[in-house]
Order: C-alpha cells, then structure tokens, then sequence
C-alpha cells in the first residue's frame, strides 16, 4: 500500500512514470479489453527494469510479483499472459509511446542542457527474413548532463539517419543545448534546425561533406606548418593514462571568419575544429585527425569538452543497451514490438541511472531491484 499511497501525494509537476502511463491511449477494442492499459504497460516496466527480456519472463515476473503488483495496480482479471503483452506492443503504434517518453523524460529531467549527442544503433536480431523485414536501426538523443535517453526514432527501411534525425530533433527542446552528430549528420537543414531551436552544434566532418571537409583539412595542414602563426587559434590538450594506454588529445578552434572556407549556406557557422589523437598501447604509437565545424565560440575546451561528451552516447547508452540489457539478442519483431520494446528498455534504463540511492552498476541494479520490492517502488516513483 505504500507505492499507492505515495501516488497520491504527487503534484501535477512532479508526475510519476505511472501518472505518464495512465493517460496513453488505447489502441485495443474496448469491450475486448480484460486487461487496463496501464497496467500492462507498468508491469512491462518493472519487468525489464528487474531482468525480463522477453514476453514469457514478463507474464512469468508479473506472476511473480502479483500480490505486490496489486498493492497498486488494478489487475481486474489478473496478470495478463504473455500473449496479450505481446499483442499490445505489436499494434501500439510507436508514435504513441514516443509521446509519452518524451513527456515523461521532460518531467524527470530538471533542465536539460549541456551536450546533447545523437547517433543511431541497429537492434541486430530485431530482423525477419521470412516477411523480407530488416533488422530496426534507432536514433536516440542522450543527454551527458542528465545522464539521460531524450528520446529516439527509427529509420525508414529505405532510408538512412538523415530523414530520422530531423524527425527526432523536433520532439527535443534545444534550447541552450550544444547538439553533437557524427558525419552522417553533417547536413545544412539539420545545422538550421537545430540554430532555430535555440541550441548550437558541433558537427563531424568526413566523406559526405567532401568539399567543406577538403577545405577544413587542407587548411589545418597549412595553418599547422606556420604554427598558427597569425591566426587568432585556440588550444587545449588533454592526457590520459591508464595501465598500457597512454592518449593526448589536442585540439584546435578556428573562427571561420578568418579562412577563405565558403560558409553562406550553413546556418551560424562559426568556427572550424581539429584534433589530434595521438595514443601509445603496448609502446606501438598511431596518430588520427578529425575535423569539424562548429556554432560554438571559439574555445578550444569547450570544443574538446563538446567532442568527447559525445561519446557518451557509446558508453553510456548503446554499451548500456548491449551488456546490460542483451539488446542485441532480442528476437522482438512482431508488427511495432521491436521498436516499441526499445522505449522500454530506455525507460528502465532511464530510471537506473537516474537513481543515486546505490553504488551499484547497471547490471546490479537490476538484480537488486527484482529482490527488493521497497527499492523498485523507489525507482517508479522517481519524478
């Protein structure tokens, strides 16, 4: 009774998750309904928060947890099986639940700022030879301030990250945020977009911006000869050591003012970035260059800083998803499942990193909470 009664004592500002899932429409037929919608979404939740992968350890956790479940929940007719979770997510469509992510993310974040780094990651057994269906590949924003997903989209089938980042970069507030997006986002509407929602960008360079890249490239190379000389540059360096690996990253910012780049089309371009990785494993030394454009002022620190929070994204979400979720083993791909099981996962995972109450990873996390029903209660009611 405790979770229930902690419920009630929440303000409209600080909603729950359950207050999030209680308002997302239903897309099944009413008078068909044995179950609520919520309750099935909630349970779903707390199963995969606690270990549960696929739709057999979500009914057999519910079953499980079913005298706690009902401290809180409805459960009219019971625990759903595992065919009716099934169901549901099949035919939810993930615009739906995108909305309610969203929501929910902007409420349990207190201000989203800093770098916002957007990459995309491919479910691998997410695909189904035998209906011609490829495996999904989502989007997802991740904030390295907030430690949180912001929200995520899936490619089209016949397309790639360039029409899905637009999309996602829509449902996200930028305002005061930097927004960081590997080569592939390299693009002058995704550039504009993000200046007219208020934030800023710092954009990798490769291939498919040939020219600018060419100009970029070449320009570093000459201006590196003279040492600068004469150029308002600025610098900042960074070491790391750890066991055999020894890296310095340095880095350069340029104001694109100063260089003869073309910059008409590019929406407050305002400076020019390189860096130098130079790393030392087992005394077996390599050097690598990448170069990127910028809105940012031009403050190498700030740009270096910008550069390696993008990374976080690979650290901290899509390493997250792989090992401590075994994402890509899931064999979800029934109708929307797959995608609508990735919002899930970002949910529960949401949720773990948000909590500071442990000195616990991930994978603990989850563990301790299918033991403990007091601190996955805990983890629901986080706001």
């Amino acid at each position: 009774m405790l979770l229930r009664a902690l419920m009630k004592n929440q303000t409209d500002e600080n909603r729950t998750l359950l207050d999030h899932l209680s308002v997302i429409p239903d897309p099944r037929i009413e008078k068909k309904c044995a179950h609520k919608l919520e309750d099935i979404i909630a349970i779903t939740v707390c199963a995969v928060i606690c270990g549960a992968d696929d739709w057999n350890a979500i009914e057999s956790f519910g079953k499980a947890k079913k005298d706690w479940f009902s401290t809180f929940l409805d459960l009219p007719n019971g625990i759903p099986s595992h065919d009716t979770f099934r169901r549901l997510f099949s035919i939810m469509a993930p615009t739906v639940f995108q909305e309610f992510f969203v929501g929910w993310v902007n409420n349990v974040a207190d201000k989203v700022g800093g770098v916002v780094a957007i990459d995309g990651k491919t479910v691998r057994r997410s695909h189904d030879k035998g209906v011609g269906k490829k495996a999904i590949h989502m989007v997802s924003a991740w904030s390295s301030e907030n430690n949180l997903v912001l929200g995520q989209v899936k490619t089209d089938e016949k397309s790639n990250e360039i029409t899905a980042i637009p999309e996602l970069l829509q449902i996200l507030s930028l305002k005061s945020c930097i927004v960081t997006i590997d080569a592939m986002g390299c693009q002058k509407n995704i550039a504009k977009q993000i200046v007219d929602g208020g934030g800023d960008y710092v954009l990798a360079l490769k291939g498919n911006q040939g020219a600018l890249s060419e100009q970029v490239e070449s320009y570093f190379t000459e201006a590196n000869k003279t040492s600068f000389e004469g150029l308002n540059v600025d610098y900042y360096e960074t070491k790391e050591v750890s066991r055999n690996r020894y890296e310095i990253r340095r880095h350069w910012t340029l104001n694109i003012s100063e260089t003869r780049i073309d910059i008409e089309p590019w929406s407050k371009l305002n400076i020019i970035g390189m860096v130098e990785s130079q790393r030392t494993i087992n005394n077996q030394t390599s050097v690598e260059y990448r170069y990127y454009i910028g809105s940012i002022e031009n403050d190498a620190e700030l740009f270096g800083n910008t550069v390696r929070r993008h990374w976080g994204v690979e650290n901290n979400l899509h390493w997250q998803l792989d090992m401590s979720f075994r994402e890509d083993e899931s064999r979800m791909r029934k109708g929307h499942s797959a995608e609508n099981f990735v919002v899930m996962r970002h949910v529960a995972l949401n949720l773990l990193k948000k909590d500071k109450s442990v000195k616990l990873g991930i994978k603990n996390k989850r563990l301790k909470a299918g033991w403990d029903e007091s601190y996955l209660a805990k983890l629901l009611m986080a706001a």
